[in-house]
């Protein structure tokens, strides 16, 4: 173990309130943006209160949706006039005010962009049911600044505003806490002596305690989570950081720098981080034993093992680095075989349960030919269930990939570790199709610290319901079309899942623009050629998974599962009618 960065950060909310809760400040107006919950906010405003000071104190983190969840009347027509930066994206603070149109109910609302590079604040109007009008500046304070790898970025950022009778006046941005651990940590870490082979260590723990409370808002899965942020926040800008050291293009999935783990947990008074790296661990996923077809949560390893037992065929397997099992089967029969795999990236909890469930019910039928790995992934699974056990909301994408640090489908050099399943299930059936199961955020997913928008990942930052990949060799085109086209008839069957994709799909393209994917039967597809796989097509799911419970788990299984047997019966009918040779 070696400890890298140790610190607590004065909290800025006391910091304001021993500064201006004075006398010296009796009479004067104050208001600040800070990345702080409600409920801290308004005890803060009853300490100024009490010392003669008006303060009304709001969130640097999504200002337009707290102005509504905080101080903005129900009312049957709001527009907005959303500001735009040349220093940003277009639609940034569009996604910034998301999902603003799915919180207001049967109100009608309109968005509007303001002209570029004016103030940094929304304009709205609210018409009132008696035709009131009334008409407010909701201002989102940003800074332009050079991020960790040397790019400028327009970044939320706190602000102060101090107003006194004798003229005294304050007006510029504040620099909070949650800001200041986030930037500091990251160049401790980048002045550390890391050596210069991969990868640099086995597990760095990034490990921060921070008050406040997660905020679940009346939308499907969405919340606001400042802690959530804050862990995606390191981890993506980790790799981006060992990206530029390794001297790797930005956004290289085979980087292998080793686990990267930031655990970031609600505790009390003032904000601390602790950075050091550690061992790999070997402790397997312990979720609770439940019925595999009405399954609300993620499967314990043992309930994996005991299904694979079930499912029957050869078993073979892999170890992944940390010497984990990769279990897989390999079923025998006479129809033409497909490959089955889940969790390549084992936050994506759906396609665990989805291969399984799906492997199972092939099992029972006469002929069917098949291998199943339903956890490629086991050491960013027991990651992920150890992340979920203080925050079993958050998408966790620190276990999206392996213990060395990479995505497993784009390692190329030995030792190949997990990604060896792959190689001998295709050894053992050369199947023409593969069907690989993924997930993806069901709720919001940003990076306020660097920019807000995932660098590398814009278009995953919202949900947009289930969608396909499908990737073939070339020549394939029009018969992975086909299967595609086969498949989503299929799914249109599913109850519920169309509505489900409609609904995100709406609420998706008033935040962040039209839909970049054709529609087929429902359901977004985009069809590409790839020379990467082994299997002529290669079928992907992309179900927004990251990380729900109950019924709306079920559902995700539920259509993963129904995507392996229309995937698997269009492959048949195809060979029948000697669609494919």
């Amino acid at each position: 173990m070696t400890a890298i960065f140790e610190k607590t950060f004065d909290r800025t909310l006391d910091r304001l309130v021993a500064e201006y809760a004075i006398e010296a400040w009796r009479g004067a107006e104050l208001e600040a943006w800070l990345f702080e919950d409600e409920a801290a906010r308004r005890a803060a405003e009853k300490r100024f209160e009490a010392a003669g000071v008006t303060a009304r104190l709001h969130s640097a983190y999504k200002p337009l949706v707290h102005f509504f969840l905080e101080d903005a009347p129900l009312a049957p027509r709001i527009a907005i006039t959303y500001p735009v930066s040349p220093a940003a994206a277009e639609q940034r603070f569009l996604l910034e005010a998301y999902p603003l149109a799915g919180m207001v109910g049967e109100a009608e609302i309109a968005f509007t962009p303001a002209p570029v590079d004016g103030p940094l604040e929304y304009g709205v109007e609210i018409t009132a049911a008696d035709g009131s009008v009334s008409r407010h500046a909701v201002f989102a304070p940003n800074r332009l600044a050079e991020d960790h790898i040397g790019e400028k970025l327009l970044s939320p950022c706190g602000w102060l505003r101090v107003r006194h009778p004798d003229g005294r006046i304050v007006d510029e941005a504040l620099a909070t806490d949650f800001e200041r651990l986030f930037h500091e940590t990251m160049a401790a870490i980048d002045a550390h002596p890391w050596g210069e082979e991969e990868p640099f260590f086995d597990a760095l723990h990034i490990r921060v305690s921070m008050p406040g409370a997660d905020r679940r808002l009346p939308v499907g899965e969405e919340a606001i989570s400042v802690h959530e942020a804050l862990h995606e926040d390191f981890y993506f800008s980790l790799l981006e950081l060992f990206q530029k050291k390794s001297g790797r293009k930005l956004g290289s999935r085979g980087l292998q720098p080793g686990q990267i783990i930031p655990t970031i947990s609600a505790g009390e008074g003032p904000l601390t981080v602790n950075v050091e790296t550690r061992p790999l661990t070997t402790e397997p996923a312990l979720w609770p034993a439940q019925p595999l077809h009405e399954a609300t949560g993620p499967f314990s390893v043992s309930m994996v093992a005991e299904t694979l037992e079930k499912i029957g065929g050869e078993a073979f397997e892999v170890s992944s680095r940390s010497g984990r099992a990769v279990p897989a089967r390999h079923v025998r029969g006479t129809d033409h075989p497909i490959m089955l795999s889940g969790g390549q990236h084992p936050n994506e909890i759906s396609g665990v349960a989805g291969a399984l469930r799906g492997a199972s019910l092939l099992s029972e039928r006469e002929g069917a030919h098949f291998t199943v790995s339903p956890l490629e992934n086991p050491d960013g699974y027991a990651l992920h269930y150890a992340l979920c056990q203080s925050q079993p909301h958050h998408m966790h994408h620190a276990a999206r990939y392996t213990a060395l640090g990479d995505d497993l489908e784009y390692r190329e050099t030995e030792p190949l570790y997990e990604k060896s399943i792959r190689r001998e299930a295709y050894s053992r059936t050369k199947a023409t199709l593969h069907v690989n199961l993924h997930g993806y955020p069901a709720h919001e997913w940003t990076r306020p610290l660097t920019g807000y928008i995932p660098r590398g990942f814009e278009m995953w930052t919202v949900p947009k319901g289930f969608f396909l990949v499908a990737r073939h060799q070339p020549g394939w085109a029009e018969r992975t079309r086909r299967l595609i086209e086969k498949v989503t008839a299929e799914l249109a069957k599913v109850p519920g899942l169309v509505a489900f994709n409609e609904a995100q799909i709406r609420l998706y393209e008033i935040h962040a623009g039209a839909l970049q994917f054709e529609v087929l039967n429902g359901f977004p597809i985009t069809i590409t050629e790839v020379d990467r796989h082994d299997a002529p097509m290669t079928l992907i799911t992309e179900y927004p998974d990251e990380t729900v419970y109950g019924d709306a788990f079920r559902l995700a299984h539920e259509a993963q599962t129904q995507t392996v047997l229309a995937a698997y019966d269009a492959l048949q009918e195809m060979m029948a009618e000697n669609l494919i040779v």
